[in-house]
């Protein structure tokens, strides 16, 4: 696919597809019934977190409105809980919709990532220890719980 075209079907094979079919693993931060946040594992900053709805959708366009909602009330979850835990007053929210926007995973998601505009790093450039993303994990799941 050339960045020019749209992709208009839902892939069941794309990452975010497999995480929520249980296929690979990944570092959970939160999880409910319509949503799921987990740790980026080629990060943009300490701390970057992706947050999907359970729907499959390509884009915002294709979103149900209760999914929206919902992530949109677990980015908040978890927002506060990366300014506990990161000390970080700044959070990036960025969602990319279509590939001409930087969508690389065709899957509804948002980032949220602790940092400023004049520190963020390029995204998929490092891959991040699993054992450093479970221990950020944990502790964002931690303040969330509380």
């Amino acid at each position: 696919m050339t960045q020019a075209t749209q992709q208009t079907v839902y892939d069941d094979n794309n990452i975010f597809a497999k995480m929520l079919n249980g296929d690979i693993p990944y570092h959970k931060v939160y999880e409910d019934d319509k949503t799921l946040a987990f740790m980026d594992i080629m990060p943009q900053a300490k701390g970057h977190v992706l947050v999907i709805p359970k729907q499959k959708a390509i884009d915002l366009a294709g979103l149900e409105p209760e999914y929206a909602a919902a992530v949109l009330m677990t980015c908040k979850k978890v927002m506060r809980a990366q300014r506990q835990v990161f000390e970080r007053e700044g959070i990036i929210q960025m969602q990319l919709n279509g590939a001409q926007a930087g969508q690389t995973v065709f899957h509804y998601h948002v980032h949220l990532i602790p940092s400023s505009i004049h520190e963020l790093g390029r995204h998929a450039v490092t891959q991040v220890e699993s054992n450093q993303l479970a221990d950020m994990a944990k502790k964002l799941a931690t303040a969330i719980e509380s």
